[in-house]
This record gives structure tokens, sequence and C-alpha cells, in this order.
């Protein structure tokens, strides 16, 4: 109900204060009535197996053209006892859009036994039009470079965590992933069939993680930090159509200015060795990591990212955010810093719908890019 309406009251209800009659919009009490039934009424009803909140919204990326978007998030505590563990969250972003796009993006994040036991599992399911330019900086910058296909790509990181010290995690899993592209707009150009590994390609491998993870809730942090290095290794005998081996570095630091400002930070650094399929290889353009930039247009062996986001929180459920950052990639990690620097910067707003639970609404601009993003949960 209302669905169709929402995202303009939200909005304008910015200005609207608690109490205040505005001819034709509506009051912050009356959208709080209408939410309520979604189940985004910024409270955890812990008697629900899975508490979950609704709220649909339109976007727009670079690759996924206009569209609507509908996102939840749910809360549960998986040991109804444990008074150590955060909340232990579901969300899911699906999306539909004017390029015939159709996709779903889910994170299951689940804290068990006192927070001795941490089980993370991302993915994403999508059938999305969308353009390959080849690898590195120079095919990313030249037009004359973009192929259009289109993508039909499923992938899954499970990962199982165990404390082996304070604040600091041992963790196994599985990366898997199948991308199957198809529909070439110009047979001239160099694209994904080009490629060695041509386009079909399905990458599956064991991962090794480390992490020290002090942040005090995962989907909204406002103080901690989360440092991690990740090893994955894809091979034959595990179902990869190549072999090759990729390695993260992430740090990321929160700072609580008060009750209403927080600062972060963050570094993340992807390195890959061997056979790295086309579609496997580091990008720079991503809803978390480099906002504003079209996903895959540049892509190489190794990429290093880095961001400062300032946020703040208004009345009512309302906040807001800005970031600035930069980005660089390489065909060697020897040369990996030294090349060409691609700026990044935005703006957000933020609407609260559960607890420790924000819709964003970013609009990122980069070199001659810009991207607007629905999603649930902050970037990093």
């Amino acid at each position: 109900m209302h669905c169709r309406h929402l995202l303009i009251p939200l909005l304008m209800s910015l200005s609207v204060p608690v109490n205040a009659v505005v001819p034709g919009l509506p009051t912050r009490d009356q959208v709080d009535r209408w939410l309520a039934p979604l189940g985004a009424d910024r409270s955890f009803d812990t008697s629900e197996a899975i508490d979950w909140g609704v709220i649909p919204g339109p976007f727009y990326t670079p690759e996924l053209g206009i569209g609507i978007g509908v996102a939840m998030a749910g809360l549960y505590r998986p040991d109804s006892q444990d008074q150590t563990s955060q909340n232990s969250t579901i969300t899911l972003s699906g999306y539909v859009s004017s390029t015939g796009a159709i996709g779903l993006r889910f994170t299951n994040h689940s804290f068990l036994a006192g927070d001795r036991w941490r089980f993370f599992l991302p993915g994403m399911l999508s059938h999305t039009p969308t353009y390959y330019w080849g690898r590195g900086f120079r095919a990313g910058s030249d037009r004359r470079n973009q192929q259009q296909y289109l993508s039909e790509e499923i992938r899954f990181t499970p990962r199982l965590l165990r404390r082996i010290a304070p604040c600091t995690y041992l963790g196994v899993g599985w990366s898997l992933d199948n991308m199957q592209a198809s529909g070439f707009a110009d047979r001239q150009k160099t694209g994904p069939e080009q490629e060695p590994d041509g386009a079909a390609v399905f990458s599956s491998g064991p991962l090794l993680s480390l992490s020290y993870d002090s942040r005090d809730y995962l989907s909204d942090p406002r103080r901690g930090v989360n440092a991690s290095l990740q090893y994955i290794r894809y091979s034959k005998p595990t179902g990869s159509n190549t072999r090759f081996d990729s390695g993260t570095v992430h740090f990321s630091a929160y700072h609580s200015l008060d009750d209403q400002r927080v600062v972060a930070w963050e570094v993340n650094t992807v390195l890959t060795q061997g056979q790295v399929s086309w579609n496997m290889l580091p990008s720079l353009g991503s809803s978390d990591h480099f906002r504003g930039y079209y996903p895959g247009r540049f892509r190489d062996r190794d990429i290093l990212t880095t961001q400062l986001e300032y946020r703040q929180s208004l009345s009512w459920r309302h906040g807001v955010v800005g970031w600035i950052g930069g980005g660089t990639l390489a065909s060697a990690i020897s040369r990996l810093g030294s090349e060409r620097w691609l700026p990044t910067l935005g703006a957000g707003y933020r609407f609260a719908f559960k607890p420790g639970m924000n819709i964003r609404l970013d609009y990122g601009v980069g070199k001659g890019s810009r991207a607007f993003y629905f999603q649930v949960g902050e970037a990093f």
C-alpha cells in the first residue's frame, strides 16, 4: 500500500517538522503509519523468526539505466538467549530496469554462539545487458572498444569464521561464479568471445581469510576497525575453467565524532596471478568500493581503491553522507600506484527503516561518468 508513491513523501518530509502541517505533503507521522505494514518501523520484533522490512524505490546506474528496485531487510537472532552477538541480518535488493536487466543481490550475516562463530553469505543473480572494453586503463578510456553483450551471472561466496582471539577471526569458504556472455552487438570488436577463456566461464575455488573486526555493527558501523586478508585459489580440480589466484587486502576504520556524525575511511586492494578469466579480473566501479563508474569498464590484474566518507544523522529517519576517493589499476603489482588515478566523489541520502539498517540513495561522480544507487546498508 502506498508503495508507488512512497519515495517522494520520504524525501519531501525531510524539511517538514514532526507536528507541522503543510498542504499537499504528508506529515512524518503519516509516513510512519504507511511504513508500519511494510515492517519499516525502526523496531525489531524478536518474537518473529525473521523480522522483515520492505521499501521500494527508483535507481539509476550506468550499466542498468533507470529502474525500480525493492529493498528488503530482515533481522533475527539464531539464539534468543545470546546477548553477546549483534543482530543477524539478511538483505535483498531486487531490480528491473529500462535496459531489460533483472537481478537480485543478497547478503546474510549470521552471528552465532556468543559471536564465536560467524557465517557470511553474499551473492547475486543477474540477467544484464552490459559492455566490455577490454583490459587495462587505455582500453577502458577508448569508447571505440565498447562492445555490448548480455551477461547472465550467478555468484556465491559463503564463509564460515571462527574467533581465535578477541575480535580476530579465521575463516574458510568457497567462491563460485558462473558467467554466460551472449548477444554480442559488434563481432568486429574485441569482446569476451575473443578472450582465451571464451564467452562461458566457470570459476570455483576454496577461500581462506583472516580478519580483525571491532566494528560495533556491520551494516551501519559507527566505531571500530575492520582489517582483513583473503585468498582464493581457482583451479581445474575444483571446477574452474582456468587456474589462478586472487588475494584481497582490506582496511576500514570508523570514528564517531558524536551521536550524529561519523567519519569512515577505507583502502581496498585486489591482486591476481595466473590465467585470470576476463570476468574475474578486478575492476574499478561498484556500489561499494568505487561508486560513479561503470562496473568492468576499467579492469586489470590488480586494483587499489581508497575513499573517505562523512556521515551525518539528521532529524527523524533522515541522514546524509558525502565522500571522496580515488582508484588505480595495473597489469602487475610492481606497477600498482604508478599508473593513472581516477577520482570518485559523491553524496547520498539515508533513510532508517530498521535498527542499524538504512536504505541508501547515493549519487556518485567519476571522470566522465556518474551513477545513482539504491541499496540496503552502508557502502562499507
